[in-house]
């Protein structure tokens, strides 16, 4: 297993805040285009979010491997919203719960999570090349 060096977690840490800002900020969003900004278009920055957290403490994963195993997890969690239990819902109804579990199930959210898994697939393939 390679190890990287300091300079990889410095840019890797780097795009993984960027993209926890961006997610919020699409999620908090108030003005034209909200709903669609804070219910679909947050999945993108999600999905990129979970590759680079996984790529950065698994450093010798393929990419592709990454993006299709953040996009199988979160897929599942998308059906999970279908469930309502008593306590996912005492989950959901927090900021954090809801932006990590969601609350409503949304056929349309699928395609944001293949362009954040894309978007993260490429962000790896960039960190490999740049900062060693």
């Amino acid at each position: 297993m390679n190890k990287p060096g300091r300079s990889f977690y410095i840019f890797t840490g780097f795009f993984l805040l960027l993209v926890t800002f961006a997610g919020f900020a699409a999620k908090i969003y108030k003005g034209p285009g909200a709903l669609l900004l804070n219910n679909s278009m947050a999945g993108l920055f999600y999905e990129t979010f979970w590759c680079l957290l996984i790529f950065m403490f698994f450093y010798d994963i393929h990419p592709f491997k990454i993006g299709l195993g953040v996009f199988v997890l979160t897929s599942a969690l998308e059906f999970l919203q279908l469930w309502h239990p008593p306590f996912l819902q005492v989950i959901r109804n927090t900021f954090i719960g809801a932006a990590l579990l969601g609350n409503s199930f949304n056929w349309l959210d699928f395609p944001y999570y293949i362009a954040g898994c894309l978007a993260g697939i490429l962000a790896i393939f960039f960190l490999k090349r740049t900062a060693k």
